[in-house]
């Protein structure tokens, strides 16, 4: 069989396959284990099997380390939301200090902590002293000018009185009892009282409208804006207020008043009526407000100064958290052995990395000054190894990409390396435009130039993901210039780039090119879509058919690509099974049809023909022996679209019902010796 022979003689497919795989025991005294397991994650070319699944995390060795280190990750979690809310930058910088071991950073995240918790305890009541110091500094500047605007209404009104009437001498014997009731008095006598307090502009129209109804409309409700802006001490946002004034009489309404203002959350400060104490209070209370400002103002800057501090070491400390964290997970994987002092430990890693982890081994030995070295030997495995694809950072992201669908089985063919080119080539013919092209490729060669200085900073999810991606941009934007030329469109604006067209109007004053048409006078356009055709009436159905048609021929091609990768692995695993039954009929039915089909396209370009692919292939499934008429492009089609119908129809069943009888069969056949061997095994003992 030549074909077979040549298949053979193909070199390995090391680059279009994951690494093979070998299944190792490792024997770490304890005094070297973390460091043994430190290195190892540095490598990264080492996975741990879990020899304690049966057991909770709760029950494990290293638990209670594992619990530090989730406190300390909470500590910097707050370390880092307090510089957030402080509008400081985490920055790490450069320094000289050297490294810090685990317990000295608990240590001193604890400090950290407690130093934070005070001082934005200490803060948080100061704030609070402050804002309650400025709403009364507020309402005695408001609510002493409605008091005296009222005081003054009033004084008036009783001059008023008794100029005219009280000061008459027919007043008293003519007057009734109540009229002589009604003469005003002083708000002390009369029984007239009011409240004052701050509220939230945004409450103050129901806050209103409820004092109206409780009080059944016996009160006076004056408001005024505060003019400045109140910090919330649970938000810390800026809050807009407004001061108000309730005038009532009864204690009654002075209960339910004093219970609404609780509900709404209103302050109430009391106001002297006499003008004299409000602006001697006014002035105690401004002296006040300045000295809490400047401790105000000393406690943020000793905060941000300890949080600058912080923040320089931020990446640092979390990074060292998240590897210890990492590491005391992966050791809680391992068995201890307390009579040997020693864990044991199982995974996999590829062939080709065991010098390195035996040097990793070795180092990590001598840096613990272990007496015992570390025991690294192959064992056999039952399960079927994981699959490893060594990647860079050109391929990483297309790796990912095809992981995203679905991880190939262990030593299959590696998807990733057609999707190199494949995938950014079918972006291109949907994208194809050469200007937008050369947007994007600025943008990708601006983040493959700015490589090493991106790679150390800390980025957000979107531009990650962009930077992630770069090399995967770059290569979709120069497809897309290659495809945009195709199209001739540079923002969807087609240019003469490649010689004139190959049409011209049909006179010379060119009024009837767009409706009736024009005219071929020389040779086709060199490359790509001749510019002629944009705008003219036939341009949408020409370039429709122009795409689906090429739409179609990418399609078939990535789909025989699909099947000829399955037929390797059928080979590289030695499944004639998968050969017969899955490669050969799928071969058949997609070729058959669609493979056809694309024949069809690449005559009817070549040759110029008017035949309607619709109803050729329309009429292959409904009356396969009629003549083709004009439709037919070639001599034999109708036989030809005969015998590609019968190997379809024939592909079908043999593709779906064989393999899987054998692989019953074939099951049956392993149960039945599992049978038979275990009772000779009985037998013999």
């Amino acid at each position: 069989m030549p074909m077979a022979e040549f298949f053979d003689n193909l070199p390995p497919m090391d680059l279009m396959r994951s690494e093979k795989m070998t299944f190792v025991q490792l024997i770490i005294p304890v005094e070297s284990a973390h460091r043994a397991v430190s290195y190892l994650g540095e490598l990264g070319l080492l996975q741990f099997k879990d020899l304690n699944d049966d057991k909770s995390p709760f029950q494990r060795t290293f638990v209670n380390q594992v619990k530090r280190c989730g406190e300390m990750s909470r500590k910097l979690r707050f370390f880092k939301e307090q510089i957030n809310r402080a509008g400081l930058v985490s920055a790490s910088l450069p320094t000289m200090r050297p490294e810090i071991e685990l317990e000295d950073l608990e240590i001193q995240l604890a400090e950290h902590e407690h130093e934070l918790t005070e001082v934005n305890s200490n803060g948080e009541k100061l704030q609070q002293s402050y804002n309650e110091l400025l709403e009364f500094k507020l309402v005695l500047q408001k609510a002493g000018g409605f008091l005296v605007s009222s005081k003054g209404h009033s004084i008036a009104e009783e001059r008023e009185l008794d100029e005219n009437i009280y000061s008459n001498p027919n007043y008293i014997e003519a007057a009734s009892l109540l009229e002589q009731d009604m003469r005003p008095e002083s708000s002390n006598q009369s029984g007239l009282r009011f409240i004052s307090g701050i509220i939230c502009k945004s409450k103050a129209l129901r806050f209103e409208r409820m004092l109206f109804r409780s009080t059944r409309g016996n009160m006076l409700f004056n408001r005024a804006p505060a003019g400045e802006t109140i910090m919330d001490p649970i938000t810390s946002e800026m809050v807009e207020k407004m001061v108000f004034v309730v005038f009532f009489s009864g204690e009654q309404a002075r209960s339910k008043i004093i219970k609404i203002c609780e509900a709404f959350g209103a302050n109430c400060y009391p106001v002297p009526e006499d003008i004299t104490k409000q602006r001697q209070i006014t002035g105690e209370v401004i002296s006040r407000l300045s000295e809490l400002e400047a401790t105000l103002d000393a406690g943020i800057c000793h905060r941000n100064k300890a949080l600058a501090s912080i923040g320089s070491q931020l990446t640092k400390w979390s990074n060292l958290v998240r590897r210890e964290k990492a590491v005391y997970d992966t050791l809680n994987m391992l068995n201890f052995d307390v009579t040997k002092k020693c864990l044991l430990g199982e995974g996999w890693c590829p062939i080709h990395a065991k010098a390195k982890i035996q040097e990793v081994l070795q180092r990590a030995t001598f840096d613990s000054n272990s007496q015992l070295g570390i025991i690294y030997h192959i064992m056999d495995a039952v399960e079927e190894p994981p699959t490893y694809f060594r990647t860079n950072k050109f391929t990483n992201a297309f790796q990912e990409i095809v992981d995203a669908y679905g991880v190939a089985n262990y030593q299959e063919a590696n998807p990733a390396v057609y999707t190199v080119i494949t995938f950014p080539f079918l972006f291109a013919v949907m994208f194809g435009d050469w200007g937008h092209g050369l947007c994007l490729l600025v943008g990708a060669i601006i983040l493959i130039l700015s490589e090493r200085k991106l790679s150390s900073q800390k980025l957000g999810s979107f531009m990650e993901m962009l930077f992630g991606g770069r090399y995967v941009l770059f290569l979709m934007s120069l497809f897309s210039i290659y495809c945009g030329l195709i199209y001739n469109e540079f923002f969807s604006v087609p240019f003469h780039i490649f010689g004139g067209s190959a049409y011209r109007c049909r006179d010379d004053t060119c009024s009837n090119a767009r409706t009736e048409g024009l005219i071929k006078f020389s040779d086709p356009y060199p490359f790509g879509v001749d510019p002629s055709w944009r705008g003219s009436r036939t341009e949408l159905p020409f370039l429709n058919s122009l795409k689906m048609k090429m739409s179609v021929l990418l399609g078939i091609v990535h789909m025989n690509l699909g099947i000829m990768m399955s037929y390797f692995n059928a080979r590289f695993f030695g499944s004639q099974l998968d050969i017969r039954y899955q490669f050969v009929p799928q071969m058949i039915f997609l070729n058959s049809l669609f493979g056809y089909l694309s024949l069809l396209i690449i005559i009817k370009w070549c040759t110029g023909s008017q035949a309607d692919l619709y109803h050729v292939m329309i009429y292959m499934f409904l009356s396969p022996t009629d003549d083709l008429g004009e439709n037919q492009l070639f001599w034999g089609q109708r036989p030809l679209q005969i015998v590609l119908l019968l190997m379809a129809l024939v592909a079908v069943p043999w593709m779906l019902f064989p393999k899987p009888f054998i692989l019953k069969r074939l099951h049956q056949e392993i149960s039945r010796s599992f049978i038979w061997s275990s009772c000779f095994s009985r037998d013999g003992s």
